[in-house]
């Protein structure tokens, strides 16, 4: 008989942008697409925020969020899916001005306490806490999850919150 393969599963933080069309409507069907083709369950997701524009500030602000995953995809094949799931809700990441408008834009913020750094993908996110609009979100799901070495409700204390609000639940 067989010995049946173990299928480890990881914990896996992501964050969800947009500020082009519905993107509160874009972000549920989004998360629904993200779970199915990752064969992955929804473990927690954060409520909406409206953030200002980062790197690009001549745009339209932006809603952020983030959920938590878990999946047996690997890194690369759930950036695969990933990047679909841009593709599938108008994101071409060929055509698009860097830090520019977009109905899309989803980060992989950490698999697991996986460390990776290839051209394509870095884990943890080399960016993370940088970014009030990712550690917001993050913090309400996973405060006290450890990213590189740092406690993420304690890197949200690091960075200016100016102009982010938690915007009302849809229903």
């Amino acid at each position: 008989m067989a010995s049946e393969r173990q299928i480890r599963s990881a914990s896996v933080l992501i964050a969800l942008g947009g500020n082009v069309g519905d993107v509160r409507a874009t972000f549920g069907k989004a998360i629904a697409h993200i779970c199915g083709m990752a064969q992955g369950t929804l473990i927690a997701r954060s409520s909406d925020y409206t953030t200002p524009p980062w790197g690009d500030e001549d745009q339209d602000p932006f809603i952020n969020a983030c959920i938590e995953i878990e999946t047996s995809l690997d890194p690369h094949a759930l950036l695969f899916v990933l990047q679909k799931v841009e593709q599938k809700f108008g994101r071409t990441r060929e055509k698009a001005r860097r830090w520019g408008p977009r109905t899309l834009d989803l980060d992989m913020i950490a698999y697991d306490d996986v460390s990776l750094r290839k051209p394509d993908l870095t884990l943890p996110h080399p960016r993370l806490f940088e970014r009030a609009f990712v550690l917001v979100p993050l913090a309400e799901i996973a405060p006290d999850r450890v990213i590189s070495g740092i406690r993420v409700r304690d890197g949200l204390a690091g960075v200016s919150t100016q102009g982010i609000e938690r915007l009302p639940d849809t229903g």
